[in-house]
């Protein structure tokens, strides 16, 4: 049976889409076809893409840059299909839209796969700039530009580079690229390169780029080296600044190279010679030398011998006399002092000084000034329960244990009979220079005087208690005389009485009499008194006498029955 002359509706649609390629007009609309240009008319292109109509699209947007189109009737093109028709029946394409959609095509390739894209920055928005990738255009973020902080964004500009796409959303149509990475990853490479051409051991010159408390970076070349402020010299270096600038020249030996960190270690010392080596010979235990303080610490001081060779002065070496004392009371930085070498450790790099050393043993010294009997004046330090201890030349100190403090008294009183700051003589008994101690006594200058204690012309014995006149008061005591025409004497101010009211020198008048016991003489036989002594011995006679009575007398009861009998 023949087709009926009057087609259906279906038949029409089949009809147009035959003419279409099988597709309806409403689904060319927002897709990318190809079309073939049947006319250039004036500034635009009229292309058919196989629609009821033609479409025209500027020629304008064909070209790339400056270039012209370079379009001529018959080539053929890809347009987008924004709409099949206009109010005015024609096609609606547009070029640039079909070389995004292109553009986007790829780059989701291209991201997918981790690829670079190439683009160019065109133009700043706010926080960053906008590239234009072939057709797309992508947000560049400030902080993604450079490595550094880049101040003049102007030469990289409208140049053709390599970009890396961090994100991208086709719906909302952003992305969002990055140089930096690009920069890092290409930068790792040449690194991987560099360091592969390196070795250790190697000596390589590079350029001081940086510089730390620690160090200093330096560039060999596009990977940079770390030359470790210990690493620089044999010799103390306080700061890298002191042996190099920024911008310096240095020739360096590779140290260490860690492939996994890519982090490369240099040294400059190590292309000088080892001043440890020999240093065993050269400074030999024993040998005294002269050197420069470098270095103070709490447990002593560094003193540099020769550049590279520091020894310590341990605490303990540095004085004879001065003990627990911080070092930088003795010594001062930059100091040159003399040492002597103690011990040398060349495997550890130690080297074991002594300051005291390289000076005489003042007990030594001592010795030999002021042989045993030989007589010496010094302050009294300090009293102790055994004991005064009174300072001496060279800075020693000597003991003059109670026992020879005085003559007729016991030690207890004859301690008692002085006091710190006093100034004494006495005798050296003996000199200990291994165990650091001297021996004094200070009754052994009486043994001039008449064995039994008599004074010159007089019978005044040491103990005795005798009535004296008050010739003159002064304020470090009182100048009397025994009787009427006896000796004359000194009653120090100490020995005026037990307590300290006791021991003022105005509570007495010239002429006023006064019970006192002589303690000893000088070295002119001039008789020395004490009211002190007299009251010791006094109560100590009381208690021995009244002591052992079952009355339970008090002390202070027994010393008034002692003084009421005399």
């Amino acid at each position: 049976m023949a087709t009926s002359a009057n087609p259906t509706r279906d038949d029409f649609a089949k009809m147009l889409d035959e003419q279409l390629g099988g597709v309806a007009d409403d689904g060319f609309e927002g897709r990318v076809v190809k079309g073939t240009i049947t006319a250039i008319e004036n500034d635009k292109a009229v292309i058919d893409v196989g629609l009821k109509s033609e479409g025209r699209v500027p020629l304008r947007e064909f070209a790339r840059g400056e270039d012209e189109h370079g379009l001529k009737v018959g080539d053929e093109v890809e347009v987008y299909v924004d709409r099949v028709e206009n109010a005015d029946g024609e096609a609606m394409l547009s070029r640039d839209r079909a070389r995004r959609e292109a553009a986007w095509d790829k780059l989701e390739n291209e991201f997918g796969e981790g690829k670079r894209v190439e683009g160019v920055i065109f133009g700043r928005v706010k926080g960053g700039f906008t590239v234009d990738l072939d057709g797309a255009v992508a947000f560049l973020p400030g902080s993604q530009v450079d490595i550094r902080p880049v101040r003049d964004v102007a030469p990289l500009m409208d140049v053709p580079q390599p970009f890396q796409i961090l994100k991208m959303d086709r719906r909302r149509g952003n992305i969002v690229v990055s140089r930096r990475a690009v920069l890092e990853e290409t930068r790792a490479e040449q690194r991987s390169e560099l360091i592969d051409k390196l070795s250790e051991g190697q000596v390589i010159d590079g350029v001081v780029k940086n510089i730390t408390d620690y160090g200093a970076f330096v560039d060999l070349g596009g990977i940079d080296g770390l030359l470790h402020v210990t690493d620089m010299s044999y010799k103390r270096v306080n700061h890298p600044s002191e042996v190099i600038n920024i911008g310096d020249t240095v020739t360096v030996q590779i140290i260490r190279i860690n492939t996994e960190t890519q982090r490369i270690s240099l040294g400059m010392k190590q292309l000088e010679s080892d001043p440890w080596e020999g240093a065993a010979v050269k400074y030999p235990v024993g040998a005294k030398l002269t050197g420069t303080v470098t270095n103070i610490t709490e447990y002593g001081a560094f003193v540099e011998l020769e550049p590279g060779i520091e020894g310590l002065v341990h605490v303990s070496e540095m004085s004879w006399t001065k003990k627990n004392v911080h070092p930088g009371k003795i010594v001062s930085t930059s100091q040159e002092v003399e040492v002597m070498v103690l011990e040398v450790d060349s495997d550890k790099r130690r080297i074991s000084l002594g300051l005291k050393q390289a000076q005489q043993n003042p007990w030594e010294a001592f010795a030999e000034k002021h042989p045993v009997g030989s007589q010496v004046a010094g302050e009294v330090k300090n009293a102790t329960e055994f004991g005064l201890f009174i300072g001496l030349d060279g800075d020693v100190d000597g003991m003059v244990h109670m026992s020879d403090i005085a003559w007729g008294i016991s030690g207890e009183d004859a301690l008692a009979l002085h006091r710190k700051g006093e100034e004494v003589e006495a005798v050296v008994l003996d000199v200990d220079v291994e165990k650091e101690r001297i021996s004094l006594g200070m009754k052994q200058l009486e043994r001039g005087a008449p064995a039994a204690g008599v004074a010159t012309g007089g019978s005044l014995r040491r103990g005795e208690v005798v009535t004296v006149s008050v010739l003159e008061v002064r304020d470090g005591g009182l100048e009397v005389q025994a009787g009427e025409d006896g000796a004359t004497g000194f009653i120090k101010r100490s020995d005026l009485g037990r307590d300290r009211d006791e021991q003022r020198p105005d509570r007495f008048q010239v002429g006023q009499k006064i019970d006192a016991m002589v303690t000893g003489f000088d070295r002119s036989k001039k008789p020395n008194f004490s009211i002190k002594a007299r009251q010791l011995a006094e109560e100590k006679e009381a208690v021995e006498q009244y002591g052992s009575s079952d009355s339970g007398a008090s002390l202070g009861d027994i010393l008034g029955e002692a003084l009421k009998n005399r």
